[in-house]
């Protein structure tokens, strides 16, 4: 793409549309030279509504037809199907090359219609698990603030919309263009796309209560060191049996969970108090200050101390 050419962007508003994820990228896009956008919907299906908002588009699903990128924003309830028409235009739009792009809960659509079967994706991490439960064949990644599989674009919620929105005029190009849109947004030039989501807890939902007085102790004493026999012995059972119980009732292992969970503590300490770094580190059971660094870091996607001032700030 030459620095001249005018990139079409057709952001398609769909019933419910969510009004922050609509902005993002027509604010993000609509003042860049690079860039020509206009907001479509699909005129049969009425006024797009939204809250107390009503969306009136100033042109209908033909600008899906000339559409070098199509961004389709978060909607309110991912269980309505999209209009017929609006997922059939998607997909002829992905057919003829067009770039696809979704924000939150947008990626509910681009799977409706399809075009994330056996592809990696993200939303909202709210709505993560709906979407892999729904449409099994994608390889949702909820942890990601936007995932860039080529010509399919997804993020998460609200701010990460504009991250992938900043990636792709990086993209597009380079980081001047990229930061200088930034600073019009006075939003941070980069987040990486595989930094998480700040998600409320990492430790999945337990589903199952026999092993509930285990994980309880287990919560009581996440500074100690646990093996995987000393928790079967407590919970009374064979390690093989601990092992599938555990699994059955929290969809992972007792590792796993426990380090999830330390993690989770870790958030909160450097949330809530000034500890340092490495009373966070034994308190949460991390080990050693750079062990709980890189493990931090693996499951966060950034360091603690660039965690703690962000939400201590």
């Amino acid at each position: 793409m030459s620095a001249v050419e005018e990139h079409r962007v057709a952001v398609l508003a769909l019933p419910g549309v969510l009004p922050l994820d609509l902005g993002i990228p027509v604010q993000t896009f609509g003042t860049d030279p690079h860039y020509r956008v206009t907001v479509c919907a699909d005129p049969a299906a009425g006024p797009v509504r939204s809250g107390g908002f009503t969306v009136t588009a100033p042109a209908g699903l033909e600008a899906l037809r000339d559409a070098d990128t199509v961004v389709v924003p978060g909607y309110e309830d991912p269980q309505a199907a999209p209009p017929a028409a609006a997922l059939s235009a998607i997909r002829s739009a992905h057919a003829r090359g067009a770039r696809l792009v979704s924000i939150c809960t947008g990626a509910f659509a681009l799977a409706a219609a399809g075009l994330l079967d056996g592809r990696p994706a993200t939303t909202h991490w709210r709505d993560a698990a709906a979407l892999q439960r729904w449409y099994p064949r994608i390889d949702v990644r909820p942890n990601r603030l936007f995932v860039d599989d080529g010509g399919i674009l997804t993020s998460a919620g609200v701010t990460a919309g504009i991250d992938l929105c900043l990636h792709i005029i990086r993209r597009d190009h380079g980081a001047a263009a990229a930061n200088n849109r930034a600073r019009a947004l006075v939003a941070p030039p980069q987040r990486p796309g595989d930094q998480a989501q700040f998600i409320e807890r990492f430790r999945p939902a337990d589903r199952g209560e026999e092993l509930a007085p285990v994980r309880a102790w287990m919560l009581d004493n996440l500074a100690h060191r646990h093996s995987v026999d000393e928790l079967a012995r407590r919970a009374h059972m064979s390690r093989r049996t601990f092992i599938r119980r555990f699994q059955q009732e929290t969809d992972t292992s007792p590792m796993a969970w426990l380090t999830a969970a330390r993690i989770d503590w870790a958030r909160e300490l450097l949330e809530t108090t000034a500890a340092p770094v490495e009373q966070v580190a034994r308190l949460s059971g991390l080990g050693s200050p750079a062990a709980f660094r890189a493990a931090f870091h693996r499951h966060v996607g950034t360091s603690p101390t660039d965690y703690r001032t962000t939400f201590r700030a």
